[in-house]
């Protein structure tokens, strides 16, 4: 059987563990939590340029990327394809973890600090906006030693 052809059944997994058994373990804190952990997947797999950041939405099967629009310090990105048609059939589900990828991807290209929050669309869609700022400039978070008492 050939992977082009996508059946809404190939994503129930993976939507029933990002949007109902994550949601469940981490309760509150789960959007804050996807977003830190989007921004370190971001750093484990650093993307060069905005072609490479699309390509890696495909191969992850995040769904299908694409700028909407870029101006001085900001880029709109919208998120479509089936995976996220389907994830949207769920109220609860949340987009923080491809927002802070994308938020830290950026950083690390434009190397100015760069945050980013989502907003689901009627149309089958998410839009990202994400603002940099050019006065504060990038640098990988430490990483604090292990200290034992």
């Amino acid at each position: 059987m050939s992977n082009e052809q996508e059946t809404p059944l190939d994503h129930f997994g993976f939507t029933m563990i990002r949007d109902e058994l994550i949601p469940d373990l981490l309760g509150t804190h789960t959007k804050d939590i996807l977003y830190w952990a989007g921004k370190n997947m971001a750093r484990k797999y650093p993307c060069e340029n905005e072609g490479e950041l699309i390509a890696f939405f495909s191969r992850a099967n995040w769904g299908s990327l694409m700028i909407i629009r870029q101006k001085n310090d900001e880029m709109h990105f919208e998120l479509s394809g089936s995976i996220v048609e389907e994830r949207l059939k769920i109220k609860e589900s949340q987009f923080s973890l491809e927002a802070g990828f994308l938020a830290e991807q950026i950083a690390m290209m434009k190397q100015y600090q760069t945050e980013a929050v989502f907003q689901k669309e009627k149309k089958n869609k998410v839009q990202f906006e994400l603002k940099s700022d050019s006065r504060d400039p990038y640098s990988l978070p430490s990483r604090k030693a292990n200290s034992r008492v």
